[in-house]
């Protein structure tokens, strides 16, 4: 398993194909906060993987809205994640080229251009802690090089939309699973998003 070879398939061989999670309820609301109880069902949870698989490794799988933080020994942190609406997800390799707690937010260029009406009022940003960044409390910025991919693995204020496709492209864990990520990951993390 070395360079981009590392396949959906080949990653989970060693048995981390578990049974599915429950499905998330649909998204009501755009950029806010409500209430929401986490089911024990989504809580990141250790999985046997391919025991090929390197240790310190971020593997997404985004068919299966899944996220793992390889152990080694064929071991890894799974964790339920929301992906890009279909057409803006990521795919390839990078690294974590940062990361930041309670990050700044400001939308796209593109983003922007392709949907003026719901990122235009926040064309100035948004600061860290802001009840609608959808940054949430951690992101890991994701480059190529020394190039910022504009990709980021964060948290959210919409815990409810985990395991759909819904972001603007972006790989999203609940707030308190991003915090546990983050404090496991240092920065040169290789990233790899199927």
């Amino acid at each position: 398993m070395t360079g981009s070879n590392i396949g959906r398939r080949a990653f989970l061989a060693g048995g981390a194909a578990a049974a599915g999670l429950a499905a998330a309820p649909a998204a009501a609301q755009v950029m806010s906060q409500r209430p929401f109880d986490i089911p024990e069902s989504w809580r990141p949870r250790v999985v046997d993987i391919n025991a090929d698989a390197p240790a310190g490794l971020i593997y997404v799988d985004t068919a299966e809205r899944r996220l793992y933080w390889t152990l080694g020994e064929g071991r890894a942190i799974r964790y339920l994640i929301a992906v890009g609406a279909a057409g803006r997800n990521f795919q390839g390799e990078a690294r974590v080229g940062r990361k930041a707690e309670w990050p700044r937010w400001t939308p796209t260029r593109n983003m922007i251009r392709a949907e003026p009406e719901v990122y235009g009022p926040y064309a100035g940003g948004l600061p860290g802690g802001h009840e609608w960044n959808p940054l949430g409390a951690r992101a890991l910025y994701m480059y190529q090089g020394n190039r910022d991919t504009m990709y980021r693995i964060h948290g959210t204020p919409q815990p409810w939309t985990m395991g759909q496709s819904f972001s603007s492209g972006c790989i999203r864990l609940v707030n308190e699973h991003a915090m546990d990520l983050y404090s496991r990951v240092p920065v040169g993390t290789r990233v790899v998003v199927s």
